[in-house]
């Protein structure tokens, strides 16, 4: 058979061993993809309780700005709430607030944890909060 002959007969297009190697590199990178999609919720997921968490703590510090020195004089420390941010029923955060007073000025401190954490004491969570998940931390003084 001459060179002319032979290239007649090559035959054209992918092999069933090509086929198969490009079907799994496209699987492998198919993957890789799916695992950093994957990432990024969670990723997005906690960044958006980081949000609120520092939202809400934010939002307690400027309700008692608000307050007059009888009214912050009235409260008792340490307040402790459960939120629903969502209004579906189940509690999203525990919100603890601690103010300690010297004459007229309070030293608040606003911790936040995730609504997991209802069941436990709040001298607990006041004295480690690290180890209860503590998703966001406030602290302010204010003087009347």
């Amino acid at each position: 058979m001459t060179q002319v002959e032979r290239r007649g007969k090559k035959s054209e297009g992918f092999s069933l061993i090509e086929v198969l190697i490009s079907m799994v590199l496209i699987a492998v990178a198919m993957l890789g993809l799916a695992q950093l999609f994957t990432y990024s919720i969670l990723s997005n997921d906690r960044a958006d309780k980081m949000t609120s968490s520092t939202f809400l703590a934010q939002q307690q510090i400027d309700t008692l700005r608000c307050l007059t020195s009888e009214e912050l004089s009235a409260l008792s420390s340490p307040m402790d709430e459960t939120l629903d941010v969502n209004g579906d029923g189940t509690i999203d955060f525990r919100r603890v607030t601690a103010l300690q007073s010297s004459g007229t000025i309070w030293d608040v401190k606003v911790l936040l944890f995730p609504g997991s954490q209802t069941g436990v004491a709040v001298n607990l969570l006041l004295q480690n909060p690290r180890q209860y998940y503590l998703r966001a931390e406030m602290g302010t003084i204010i003087s009347r």
